[in-house]
């Protein structure tokens, strides 16, 4: 019987970090509060930024998939011009 030696292809395994609500608030400075009731289901949307594993009320958020949204947002927020009284022209 003949053995196969031959090394196995390595497969480069993107790690995944997984933050609670206080540590991506920590990251991207906002206050925890601000992340469970404003950005929660309108900005960060389940599947996609974060999830509940074992179907439970732990909320785990993904940061690649979040910093890669905001970085897409970045470019976008750079096109408009501050108004004196709050407004903004989209030039």
């Amino acid at each position: 019987m003949q053995t196969n030696t031959q090394p196995r292809p390595t497969v480069a395994v993107k790690p995944i970090t997984y933050l609670t609500t206080e540590e991506l608030a920590s990251r991207i400075k906002y206050d925890p509060r601000t992340i469970r009731d404003r950005l929660k289901d309108s900005v960060l949307l389940e599947g996609r930024h974060y999830f509940r594993p074992f179907g439970g009320r732990k909320i785990l958020y993904i940061w690649e998939a979040i910093e890669e949204d905001m970085a897409k947002q970045a470019p976008r927020l750079a096109q408009v011009i501050p108004m004196a009284r709050g407004g903004v022209c989209r030039g």
